[in-house]
Parts: structure tokens; C-alpha cells; sequence
């Protein structure tokens, strides 16, 4: 049974910590959707690139990829980089993917953007940091 693949994108880093930050996220996602097939990728410095991981997703069972970049804020790796490496247009959600078995829908969402969720972390995160420092 096919499933949905969902490739997290992430910037990449010289730290450790992103790459386990992005690794653990896609984990969870998995843990907690098991309707997707999820496989991180990084822009640089990290391993699996995007590439990498858009190849490892030509030969899964999967009939939708789904592109979902850990960015906050539309900059070039959004709006220029990764749909240039997805083949897509600039400014274009919707292609298709070179899968194994034939042309597949791609979609590419969103950075996290202003969602009220990330404001409610940083108001957990500066609680947080308060009581901590009381």
C-alpha cells in the first residue's frame, strides 16, 4: 500500500544539534503520522542532502511527495534553492516527482511562516527562561 512521502528539509549546520533537531522531528512526525513516509534532507553541510533523499524516495512506496521545508521565513533557499532542486518554477506548489514507477504528484509547502503556534513556543520558551532564572 502506497503511502504519502514527506521529505523535511533542513538548512544544515556545522553544529550537531540541527542535524538532530531536524532527524528527531522527522522521527516524531513519523511516530505520530503514520500515513507518511518521512525522510529528512539538508540544503548543506549535513547529510542526506536533498538529493539524497529525494533519490531514496524514488524507489519507496509512495504515490505523493510531499516537501515541507523547517524554515521560518521565505528566503532564497525557499523561494529559489529548493524548487530549483525539485524542478519546480519559481513560485510554483505543484509539480511532479521521477519516481521509480512513473511521474507522482509533488507538492511543496510552506516555511512555518507567522502561525500562531510558534507564537505560543516563544511565549513557552520565555516562561520557560523565567523560571529557570528565578
Amino acid at each position: 500500500m502506497a503511502r504519502t512521502g514527506l521529505l523535511l528539509v533542513g538548512h544544515g549546520s556545522k553544529l550537531p544539534y540541527n542535524k538532530e533537531l531536524i532527524e528527531s522531528t522527522a522521527a516524531l512526525i513519523a511516530r505520530q503520522h503514520p500515513e507518511y513516509l518521512v525522510r529528512p534532507g539538508f540544503m548543506s553541510m549535513n547529510e542526506p542532502s536533498v538529493d539524497e533523499a529525494l533519490d531514496a524516495f524514488r524507489k519507496d512506496e509512495i504515490d505523493l511527495l510531499v516537501v515541507v521545508p523547517l524554515f521560518l521565513a521565505k528566503g532564497v533557499h525557499i523561494l529559489q534553492d529548493i524548487p530549483e532542486l525539485l524542478g519546480l518554477p519559481e513560485g510554483a506548489k505543484k509539480g511532479t516527482f521521477a519516481h521509480a514507477t512513473g511521474a507522482i504528484p509533488l507538492v511543496y509547502a510552506d516555511p512555518i511562516g507567522g502561525d500562531p503556534l510558534l507564537a505560543d513556543l516563544m511565549v513557552k520558551n520565555a516562561e520557560a527562561a523565567i523560571r529557570s532564572n528565578s
